[in-house]
């Protein structure tokens, strides 16, 4: 060919085996890869992999580059993508194999500092923390930009071995948009790419009070609890306060009847009763559903509550399971279900 003539076209899946067949050699000196791709509509699913998307296109740095990005992932030209502490290695294959190196600085002290105390008392376990069951108020702090958990462009230095000489080659693109695949699989690798420890938010929230009254969350995103479930596809759990009435029972005003005191045996001493044989009050009951607390059977059974329902919210973790049988620890979901329950057997019934 001379200098004038384009070079020949080679398709993709060429390119690819290729680039596989040279990540293959390097297997022999034990060399494990671990290859990503996105399938479906969507690249990432969950409420992490998708706020890793959402923070990499809310910066004007990314923008020209991160749609080719998007077609190398799903075409399955990430070969290998690995996370380690703040550090993110790859290959990607294109006309050759190219190897790809992109570092994270950890989040500054004082930010985490402000994260774990913005999020204290609000989040119920390391469960809903992971599957990111979270509050709005929770939510808002994480995701904002610039001091949340995700970083910034001047936090991420990236080097990719192929010819490109622009700052974000489609190779790096695609593979920032794989990090949020590993995301949807392992979401703790978020922190471990940040140089934090995601159990101490647990430990900040255990040894802070519920929060209450705070204020209305996604304002830094100018988002309402809706606009945010529709942009992370998660459950956002809104707190219904129920108000017991005011007004005291009036005492009776039938007159005592005086009648002689005759000595009565001394009764035994009154021992407190178990959980099981608590009286389950609707609306104090209800009120007292707090993360952490424990409800019996016997008293969501009270409620109208049948065990098949109970079942199923074992199942959902909206109850947790606890080693006395017939008694369950509540999550921050739990009072909210219970009113939808009892509200829509009150319709029912109506009906």
């Amino acid at each position: 060919m001379g200098w004038y003539s384009w070079a020949p076209y080679v398709p993709a899946a060429v390119k690819r085996q290729r680039s596989a067949n040279k990540l293959a050699k390097l297997g022999k000196k034990g060399f494990s890869a671990s290859p990503v791709r996105a399938d479906g509509r969507t690249i990432a699913r969950s409420f992490w992999g998708q706020a890793w998307c959402a923070n990499l296109e809310a910066y004007s740095d990314f923008s020209n580059r991160l749609p080719r990005g998007r077609t190398y992932l799903r075409n399955g030209s990430v070969l290998h993508l690995g996370v380690k502490a703040g550090r993110i290695d790859a290959f990607v294959a294109g006309s050759d194999l190219y190897k790809i190196q992109i570092s994270i600085a950890p989040v500054p002290v004082r930010q985490w500092a402000a994260i774990r105390k913005e999020s204290a008392g609000r989040i119920g376990s390391l469960v809903e923390l992971l599957r990111g069951r979270l509050s709005n108020e929770v939510m808002d702090t994480v995701t904002r930009k610039g001091t949340g958990l995700f970083p910034a462009p001047k936090e991420i230095q990236m080097e990719c071995s192929c010819p490109d000489w622009a700052t974000l080659c489609k190779h790096l693109a695609a593979v920032l948009y794989g990090v949020s695949v590993r995301l949807d699989e392992r979401p703790e690798l978020l922190f471990l790419l940040r140089g934090v420890d995601h159990e101490e938010l647990i430990a900040e929230a255990a040894a802070a009070p519920i929060a209450a009254g705070a204020p209305e969350a996604g304002k830094a995103l100018g988002l309402d609890a809706s606009g945010l479930s529709a942009l992370f596809g998660i459950d956002v759990e809104e707190e219904v306060v129920m108000v017991p009435p005011s007004k005291k029972a009036r005492p009776s005003r039938t007159p005592a009847v005086h009648r002689p005191v005759t000595k009565a045996p001394a009764a035994p001493a009154l021992r407190k009763a178990p959980p099981q044989e608590r009286e389950a009050t609707p609306i104090r009951f209800v009120q007292s559903l707090r993360a952490g607390t424990t409800v019996t059977a016997k008293e969501l059974a009270a409620l109208g509550i049948s065990a098949a329902t109970r079942q199923n919210w074992l199942t959902e973790e909206v109850l947790m399971r606890t080693d006395v049988r017939g008694l369950y620890r509540a999550t921050a979901r739990t009072r909210r279900r219970v009113e939808r329950y009892m509200e829509k057997s009150r319709l029912t019934a109506r009906s």
